[in-house]
């Protein structure tokens, strides 16, 4: 019997990915719901090859403009995921969440009731949802399988390992477009340069992170929380060929090392891996790159975000919301060149340290609505510190 597959985001990097790995396993997989924001035209292409009969458009003008055309194909239209899940009858095998921001957050803890296994391609819901997350995994029985490159790299590197045996684990950055640029010249760079990432083929919004390393900085907070290890087990290394994705020191004095190419077809692959039946990913292994690894310290003069670990909170709260949120406005207003480059650290640094957050580094998330509000909040006092900034 084949596979029943739900991609949130399909039209995305993550999930259109998913899908080519999905199309060269047609026998094994069905995919039985697709979701976009906007990208109808790639949407409708995806629900022609697959032939699915559901899909979820989450813009609402989006929505009303095309529901007539997809019922008139006989294709189920939802505006969510809630309104799919009574509609849908049976357990999912797989979901893969690759909703870009907050907004993947409400949809996951939905899809997590719904299926057997998902993977988490959003860095944003397991920063600020992981406390919800989790119970929903509990709860709905639901196996959890990290999607993000380094954190795929950390579940194999310890899996069937004590987390005591664990001495320290080191997650790699490539260190963006800017790692051989001096911190002089880094001042007059625009969006068009921050997006060149130098290794990986990503969207405009994580480039930009990738840039500022503020990344890394959400892939430690990941970390901690889904693999309940301290902060001060964690430490990120710059590793420019971005072909070593993290490495795991034991107490035992073993050092393990997972390496594999660029691309984002192997940990998805791998977490849809239900039979070894599937075909070969047919990404080789390179020895040029790891003969040339080039471990480096972080220039935390060039790269001073990653000043921020030192204000992170030791245990799940809603600061990371305030983070999230201030930084993802901060890069938005930068893309549209409102801001500067290095206004997005000063910025993000003077909205953490305001009076009126400072409480929310001791309140764990209790539900999605408190995450939601407090997030539309700090979006908008963002753009008013980001205005006073610029006169």
């Amino acid at each position: 019997m084949k596979k029943k597959i739900a991609i949130l985001g399909s039209t995305g990097s993550i999930g259109s990915t998913t899908l080519k790995i999905i199309l060269k396993n047609k026998n094994f997989f069905q995919v039985d719901l697709l979701s976009t924001n906007k990208n109808i035209n790639r949407l409708i292409k995806q629900v022609r090859i697959f032939k699915v009969k559901n899909i979820i458009i989450h813009n609402i003008k989006k929505f009303n403009q095309n529901k007539l055309y997809f019922k008139k194909k006989k294709i189920n239209i939802f505006k969510n995921v809630k309104d799919f899940k009574k509609n849908y009858k049976g357990k999912l095998d797989y979901v893969m969440s690759s909703i870009i921001g907050l907004n993947g957050l409400e949809p996951t803890l939905d899809m997590i009731q719904i299926t057997k296994r998902i993977g988490i391609a959003n860095k944003e819901s397991i920063i600020c949802g992981w406390n919800l997350i989790k119970k929903n995994l509990k709860k709905y029985n639901t196996e959890f399988i990290p999607i993000d490159s380094e954190h795929f790299s950390i579940f194999e590197l310890i899996k069937n390992e004590k987390p005591t045996l664990i001495k320290k684990v080191y997650i790699t950055a490539s260190g963006g477009p800017f790692l051989k640029i001096s911190k002089s010249k880094l001042a007059k760079f625009n969006p068009q340069n921050a997006i060149k990432h130098p290794t990986w083929k990503m969207g405009k919004k994580i480039s930009v992170d990738s840039s500022t390393l503020i990344n890394k900085v959400y892939e430690l907070i990941e970390a901690k929380k889904i693999f309940n290890l301290g902060y001060d087990k964690f430490e990120i290394i710059i590793q420019p060929t971005s072909y070593v994705h993290a490495i795991v020191e034991f107490k035992n004095g073993i050092c393990k090392i997972l390496s594999h190419p660029t691309s984002m077809k192997i940990p998805i692959y791998n977490s849809l891996l239900f039979t070894n039946k599937i075909s070969d990913i047919h990404e080789s292994f390179d020895i040029n790159k790891i003969n040339n690894l080039n471990f480096q310290k972080i220039d935390k003069f060039k790269f001073p975000i990653n000043k921020l670990l030192n204000r992170l909170s030791s245990y799940d709260s809603l600061h990371e919301t305030i983070l999230v949120s201030a930084n993802d406005t901060l890069v938005d207003l930068f893309l549209k060149k409102k801001i500067k480059f290095f206004d997005i650290y000063e910025i993000l640094v003077k909205v953490l340290s305001l009076k009126q957050y400072k409480k929310f580094k001791f309140l764990k998330p209790q539900n999605l609505d408190q995450i939601v509000k407090l997030s539309e909040n700090v979006r908008l006092k963002t753009i008013s510190l980001s205005v006073q900034s610029t006169f």
